[in-house]
């Protein structure tokens, strides 16, 4: 059984994947060559506007799924390492 902080991180990580475009926003992050996207590329994969895409991706960050490193007016996301591990290994351990 998970703890209060546990389920409230969990919750988190689920609610973010819960939206097809949050995942195919981290799947094409998670693919792409370079380890990181600028959100000016993701724009056209998920056929939405860059404020639709940069609200999306501010749920990712919050859920710990990406990182976001400002680079002028754009912003590049990089997956982080272990959160969609350590949420599956809540319920496998």
């Amino acid at each position: 059984m998970v703890d209060d902080a546990t389920a409230q991180q969990l919750a988190k990580v689920f609610k973010a994947l819960g939206d097809p475009n949050r995942i195919k926003l981290f799947s094409l992050i998670t693919a792409s060559a370079s380890g990181e996207m600028c959100v000016c590329d993701l724009t056209e994969p998920v056929g939405l506007s860059q404020p639709t895409v940069s609200h999306h991706m501010k749920l990712l960050v919050e859920a710990g799924l990406v990182t976001r490193e400002q680079r002028g007016k754009w912003a590049y996301y990089q997956p982080t390492t272990g959160t969609l591990a350590d949420a599956a290994r809540a319920f496998t351990a």
